[in-house]
């Protein structure tokens, strides 16, 4: 890749439709942070929930950017480049596809949206394309990577620029296939636009980021996007789950797409199955063939999502025997019903559910498997969706047999108000309130509230008898909490295994 690249080329059509006499000037760097501009950049001026970029637009050429890219003109001091776009976002991903040298060209892609299911999907495809012969790299909520490069993920998507870059930095070590966890806000933001796919993956939609999209129809539309107008640029396939009712509408407004799910009409189906302790094993129909299934995940959800991953690396191709051996090898996805071994005779899971359904479909899985009883350790997030917190309590109460209410990330909210909306739900239960020392002796259900999510961890272990199965949910693979404005290292994982340790030694 050329150490600059002449502005013409990064807008070429803007560029020839601007004022005669434009200066084509090289540019080293793009960016859209304007503390990171260096000498020779072109800045593009984004609108954020909480800032605007043209507010910044002095700072970034007192830094030394020689070209703006703006939705709103400002006069701009000379010779500094002013290009207007209707959509600065837009705009930067076409420009880092170009800057970067179109890095997923020739790739094979495979992007995944829903609500949840993305990240297990994308470790499962991993697997399968591994074993395939590929060298995948993957862009997702835990971390991106390929081979033994592992990078810290502050974003599920991460913006164009940023996304971009990495992909040409994996491409150049070697990758040659690229599996991406899309979010909605990613798609509504065009931080994949400029990625060329291949396949996309619709698992699931269920309410959400409803602070964000502000309702249900909006979010699908943003859900949409990848498969109405980024697919179809490059002929790419759609792989839709059509056991969620979004799903089947999606299908609908598709054509050609490739189906999977537990009904007979299902382009990838279940023939039969077996879900226990031990995992997930049975037969699956698709149409290349008829597949051995076995799995160590758990749980009905997570059939859903081995059968997206099956659907998935068969519009890719792949051979039946490289798929089956992929989801033989798939590794333990961080924080997805990830188990703690313990000497207690209990199960004892740490799962990222952080929302009604995702916690209903992870205590239902857990429910199948009839263990003693369910002990669940869950909070709701500051400063988010506010409308889920009595979903997520009625939830836990119905399917749990004792429920400790914590904190999960309060971020800049009181987490006694966070717990007080949580409440009802737990009460419309018919669920009651018991203080530790009733939660340690009663025979029946009841919940308690521990504000401290260390402390409350604590107490769910001390709890534990042979049987039991205790669900640690909300932060899955997040090793930090967010209180105020502050960020402190903590992983539930790590906070299991420390009490587990402690009441032993103790």
């Amino acid at each position: 890749m050329p150490d600059s690249v002449k502005l013409s080329r990064l807008f070429p059509g803007l560029f020839a439709a601007a004022q005669p006499g434009l200066p084509d000037v090289p540019v080293k760097a793009l960016c859209h942070d304007s503390r990171k501009v260096e000498p020779g950049s072109v800045f593009f001026a984004l609108r954020g929930g909480q800032a605007d970029g043209h507010s910044f637009i002095s700072q970034a050429i007192g830094r030394g950017a020689v070209a703006v890219v703006m939705e709103e003109a400002q006069d701009l001091p000379a010779p500094v480049v002013g290009l207007v776009v209707p959509d600065s976002r837009a705009a930067l991903a076409e420009a880092a596809r170009v800057f970067f040298a179109d890095p997923s060209t020739g790739m094979s892609v495979v992007a995944v949206t829903g609500t949840n299911g993305k990240t297990t999907t994308t470790w499962l495809l991993e697997s399968i394309l591994s074993v395939a012969g590929h060298h995948p790299a993957v862009i997702g909520t835990v971390n991106y990577r390929f081979g033994n490069q592992r990078l810290k993920a502050p974003h599920t998507t991460p913006e164009a620029l940023e996304m971009l870059k990495i992909v040409r930095e994996f491409r150049d070590k070697g990758a040659d296939s690229l599996v991406l966890e899309v979010s909605s806000h990613a798609l509504e933001q065009r931080r994949a636009d400029g990625i060329h796919f291949g396949v996309g993956v619709f698992t699931n939609l269920t309410p959400e980021h409803l602070d964000y999209h502000g309702d249900m129809e909006t979010y699908f539309a943003g859900k949409k996007r990848l498969f109405t107008e980024l697919l179809p640029r490059d002929g790419g396939r759609a792989v839709i789950h059509v056991g969620d009712p979004y799903g089947r509408r999606l299908a609908r407004e598709i054509s050609g797409a490739l189906t999977c799910g537990c009904g007979e009409t299902a382009d990838v189906r279940p023939l039969s199955m077996d879900l226990s302790l031990e995992g997930i094993r049975g037969r699956v129909h698709t149409p290349g063939g008829i597949l051995e299934l076995e799995s160590a995940l758990l749980g009905q959800f997570n059939l859903e999502n081995l059968l997206c991953a099956v659907a998935a690396a068969t519009a890719l191709e792949l051979p039946i025997p490289a798929i089956e051996e992929g989801i033989r090898r798939a590794p333990q996805v961080p924080g997805r019903l990830e188990r703690v071994a313990n000497t207690r005779g209990a199960v004892i899971l740490i799962d990222y559910a952080h929302t009604g359904d995702a916690l209903e479909k992870a205590l239902d899985a857990v429910r199948r498997l009839r263990p003693r009883r369910i002990i669940t350790v869950f909070g709701c997030g500051g400063d988010r969706d506010r409308a889920k917190r009595p979903v997520m309590g009625e939830v836990a109460a119905r399917l749990s047999d004792l429920v400790v209410v914590t904190s999960d990330n309060p971020r800049s909210e009181e987490p006694r108000e966070i717990i007080a909306a949580i409440i009802p739900g737990l009460r419309l239960a018919g669920v009651p309130e018991l203080s530790v020392a009733e939660l340690r002796h009663t025979d029946g259900r009841g919940y308690t509230i521990e504000l401290d999510r260390r402390r409350a961890i604590d107490l769910a272990v001390s709890l534990l008898a042979p049987g039991d199965l205790l669900l640690v949910a909300g932060k899955g693979h997040e090793d930090y909490q967010i209180v105020g404005g502050e960020r402190f290292h903590f992983d539930d994982c790590e906070e299991v295994k420390r009490a587990l340790g402690e009441q032993e030694v103790s």
